[in-house]
């Protein structure tokens, strides 16, 4: 047989396979996020729009989004990412730098440190 043919077939079956178990990635991580939408999480939609999950729908595979006091209903699919909680305000403190790391120290640069740092 012609190798002139076979190599470029196989690169396509490659390239195929490839790309439909890539797509097979991002369904099964959207279907996981839709199930794991609830209420009172926060979401961007397809369109851009930052709201609060109200209410889901299962059955009708719609979302009802609170985006500041207006209800509206979206499939579920229509719901790009769901945004992480907040971090509590305990661990906030912890990673805070305090007043006190914020002191200038109390050592005195002398003539011969000056000196020193024009060489």
């Amino acid at each position: 047989m012609n190798y002139n043919l076979i190599l470029p077939l196989i690169i396509v079956v490659a390239m195929l396979w490839f790309m439909s178990r890539q797509q097979k990635k991002m369904k099964n991580q959207q279907q996981t996020m839709q199930n794991s939408l609830a209420k009172g999480a926060e979401v961007v939609t397809i369109g851009g729009l930052h709201a609060v999950v109200d209410n889901v729908n299962r059955e009708a595979k719609t979302v009802d989004l609170d985006a500041e006091g207006v209800i509206l209903t979206f499939e579920l699919s229509a719901i790009r990412t769901i945004k992480p909680a907040a971090a509590t305000t305990t661990d906030n403190q912890e990673n805070k730098t305090s007043v006190e790391d914020l002191k200038p120290t109390d050592t005195k640069i002398t003539s011969d440190d000056q000196k020193d740092q024009d060489k």
